[in-house]
């Protein structure tokens, strides 16, 4: 059923991102625009909006839309008018891809996207049987960069290999770019290459991950906990690596929730009167 908004402010969109509930983003800047930016929304995919028809085709009918241009005229207009025609839940970003930016929301650095992943849908690798940094890593992939990039758990020792074989980008194993850095995990890696760091929840996501990863509880008080919680969850997945990834999305989307808006909300019992 199509929204009765035909637009979305920046402000509206944010909430839903790297959320399970985050709406398709279609970026139909002109190509020359595209190419020349170096940035692009989070997960979000380019298309020409002068070919709807051809790309609509592969859509989700029932996954909710929004699409963006440069300033929300003529571009995304010409695009949301036709996928509506066609029955698509679309919407344009209001003030497209300037009032993102005016409002200070994150972007990612599109330059390492086009290097490591210049095809869409990506596909990374990794070693199976993931506890903490492997599931954190495809959570933020999924939610920011590539939300239909595909995940390879494999032997350690294959790793590489596979990566080589299978175009795959390889993550959290050693001389790789994206793994760890010191004290710093592979997620502030990919935090930091594909510029999501200075966002505040996701930089304190990933003090968090830091912690339970490298056995530093010290370092947020919630690090103890995804500690406990990742192992107990890998115990129960056993080898099904695609089962953990669901379990350890719905982990990592409630933690983001909580950063993002519940952070500050506090429980006792017997309740208090207000």
């Amino acid at each position: 059923m199509l929204s009765p908004s035909y637009s979305m402010s920046p402000t509206e969109l944010w909430p839903l991102i790297g959320t399970a509930q985050a709406p398709h983003l279609i970026d139909v800047r002109r190509r020359d625009a595209f190419e020349q930016s170096p940035h692009l929304l989070p997960a979000a995919t380019w298309r020409d909006a002068g070919a709807v028809r051809q790309w609509s085709a592969a859509l989700d009918r029932a996954a909710p839309i929004v699409v963006a241009c440069k300033a929300g005229h003529e571009m995304s207009q010409m695009a949301v008018a036709q996928l509506r025609a066609d029955g698509f839940d679309a919407r344009l970003l209001a003030g497209g891809y300037q009032s993102w930016a005016e409002a200070g929301l994150p972007l990612v650095a599109k330059a390492p996207l086009d290097r490591l992943a210049p095809v869409r849908p990506s596909l990374w690798v990794t070693r199976r049987r993931p506890k903490i940094d492997r599931i954190a890593c495809p959570w933020l992939i999924r939610r920011f960069i590539d939300p239909a990039a595909r995940m390879l758990f494999v032997d350690p020792d294959d790793v590489v290999n596979v990566a080589r074989e299978s175009g795959a980008i390889p993550f959290d194993i050693a001389n790789v770019e994206i793994s760890h850095d010191g004290e710093r995990c592979s997620f502030d890696t990919l935090l930091t290459l594909f510029g999501l760091d200075a966002e505040p929840s996701l930089a304190r996501l990933a003090l968090i991950v830091r912690g339970a990863d490298t056995a530093r509880p010290d370092l947020a008080p919630e690090a103890a906990g995804l500690h406990a919680i990742s192992l107990g969850l890998s115990q129960l997945a056993g080898d099904d690596d695609r089962g953990l990834l669901e379990r350890g999305f719905t982990l990592y989307d409630s933690l983001f929730a909580w950063l993002r808006f519940a952070a500050n909300e506090r429980h006792n019992w017997p309740a208090k009167a207000a």
